[in-house]
Parts: C-alpha cells; sequence; structure tokens
C-alpha cells in the first residue's frame, strides 16, 4: 500500500452513487421560457401601473466604484420632502422610501427629486371610485402607454469623461507634491495661527487702554 507508521488510513468514497445525486441545469431553456410567460402575466394583471417601481440613483460603495451610479433601494425623507411629495402619498403611485438612507450631497438631492418630479409630471393617477361617472370606464385616450420605468428614467451617468486637451505651462510648473504638502502644513498649523492672531488683537486691544 505504501503507508507507513502510526497515520491515518485514507478512506476515499469511491463507491457512491454520484448519477443520482449530481446536479445539471438542463431545464435551463425551459426555466427561462417559465420566467418570461410569469412577467407576461404579472404585466397583464397590473393593468395600466407600471411593471417596475421608479428607484432612485444612488453612488456604489468604495473608493474603486464610487464615480458609478446604479439604483437604489428607496427615496429618502429629505429627497420626498424636497419634491412635495408626502411618504403615504409616495407609496401609494408607485415610489419607495428608504428612511435609512441618508443624502450626503446636494447633488444627490437634487438628482433624485429631480427624478421625483419628471416622475409625477408624467403619471397619471385615476381615482378608485367615481362617484360622478360610475360605471363609466375613464377616459384613457391621451394616457401614455409607456409602462417601462428603468427605460423612461434610466439612471444618469456617474462621471462624464474629460475629453482630452494640452496641458497649460502653470500645470507643468505645478508640483503635485508640494501643493498636497503646503496644503496639509497650513492645516495642521490653522489652529496655533488662529491663537496668535487671537493673542495679538487682544494685546493691542490692551496697549489702545
Amino acid at each position: 500500500m505504501g503507508f507507513r507508521h502510526n497515520n491515518v488510513l485514507h478512506n476515499n468514497h469511491f463507491r457512491k452513487d454520484w448519477q443520482r445525486r449530481v446536479k445539471v441545469w438542463f431545464d435551463q431553456p425551459g426555466s427561462k421560457k417559465t420566467r418570461r410567460n410569469a412577467r407576461q402575466a404579472k404585466a397583464a394583471a397590473l393593468g395600466l401601473r407600471p411593471t417596475k417601481a421608479l428607484r432612485p440613483a444612488v453612488r456604489c460603495p468604495t473608493l474603486k466604484y464610487n464615480t458609478k451610479l446604479r439604483e437604489g433601494r428607496g427615496f429618502t425623507l429629505e429627497e420626498l420632502k424636497a419634491a412635495g411629495l408626502r411618504k403615504k402619498e409616495a407609496r401609494a403611485i408607485g415610489v419607495p422610501v428608504d428612511h435609512r438612507r441618508r443624502n450626503k450631497s446636494e447633488e444627490s438631492l437634487k438628482l433624485n427629486a429631480d427624478r421625483i418630479k419628471a416622475y409625477r409630471e408624467r403619471i397619471i393617477v385615476l381615482p378608485r371610485r367615481n362617484k360622478k361617472n360610475k360605471g363609466q370606464a375613464p377616459d384613457l385616450s391621451n394616457v401614455s402607454s409607456t409602462r417601462d420605468v428603468a427605460a423612461a428614467f434610466p439612471i444618469p451617468a456617474g462621471l462624464v469623461a474629460e475629453a482630452p486637451r494640452a496641458i497649460t505651462a502653470e500645470e507643468k510648473e505645478a508640483t503635485a507634491f508640494r501643493t498636497l504638502r503646503t496644503a496639509r502644513a497650513a492645516h495642521r498649523n490653522e489652529g496655533m495661527r488662529a491663537a496668535r492672531q487671537k493673542k495679538k488683537e487682544e494685546e493691542a486691544k490692551d496697549s489702545k487702554k
């Protein structure tokens, strides 16, 4: 066998019924058709409502991906307030709300508020109970047939690439290392400089008295 000393013997399981336990995906084409039929049935059951909810544009996490925008879970309360929409009213018209997310910049707040405003301009809310014209179907001749919200309100590009241009003489003479070190030193010594300036002003006031 080739085994020596007091070691554990190999216990290789070569007599298992492997064919019965193997997992294959031969039903993938059929599953694809099943999912497509389910989406079509769901869209038909929704009637005139959008097939997908409006989603906010959020930044991807980490330094590697934060230049890209993607769909988020829901809009913040600040974004709803900027768009003039209440929380319950937003959920009623298909605008999801995420109370945990926070806006950390004016750009994201304005971007998502504008998305809500554009969505409200295009959406048409039909009343559940029409008391005036009871029993009559509403006039839908002017209603847009667009139900794909993601296509109607796409997520914008997170970063617009700058066009190539020639390097200026000032940029050639500038030194990135020296600029960073100067800014770092100014930030570090800001407190001492402010204290020194304050002391000079107090001494000047005392000398005038």
